[in-house]
């Protein structure tokens, strides 16, 4: 299994706020954002692993910005970090400013996915290889955030999340 780099996973999806998608202050829904960010971080995670993949969590969200009725949103996603089966996929939510065609950040996500096989059960999948700065930071982030959701989750003990003690050392 060779490993793969976080730009052959990177998805794009570009599309329009319309006004069944939006609140009563004609802003998009959450929800909808959240959909259309699961859609996107799927294709990434299915990119890197070249499998059947499944949402595990939803680790972070950040709603930073209002998306209004009528914008154009661009989901940047790609595989920020490959475990045995599961990845983490970082997701950059932006809008266009109508006028300028300025491309703004509004949102940001982290999504967690499992590569399983036709039966479900979890399969072994590439490794990452982070190449920009930005990949690298996403990518030793990455393990602390997994090693802390694994102590919140009971199933690591503090004392063996070596990543998030070195924070505090």
């Amino acid at each position: 299994m060779h490993p793969r780099t976080a730009f052959q996973s990177k998805t794009v999806v570009t599309d329009l706020v319309l006004p069944s998608e939006t609140n009563p202050i004609n802003n998009l829904f959450g929800g909808e954002l959240l959909a259309r960010m699961d859609r996107a971080a799927s294709i990434a995670a299915r990119r890197h692993s070249r499998r059947i993949v499944v949402t595990a969590s939803v680790n972070h969200v950040a709603f930073n910005r209002s998306v209004p009725l009528g914008s154009v949103v661009t989901i940047e996603a790609k595989v920020s970090r490959a475990f045995t089966s599961s990845m983490e996929v970082y997701m950059d939510v932006w809008i266009e400013d109508r006028e300028s065609g300025e491309c703004i950040k509004a949102n940001e996500a982290i999504y967690t996915f499992v590569a399983v096989d036709e039966t479900g059960r979890p399969v072994k999948i590439p490794e990452l290889i982070p190449e920009t700065d930005l990949e690298k930071e996403r990518f030793e982030a990455a393990l602390r955030r997994k090693q802390l959701s694994l102590v919140l989750a009971g199933k690591m003990k503090p004392s063996d999340a070596t990543e998030l003690k070195a924070l505090f050392e």
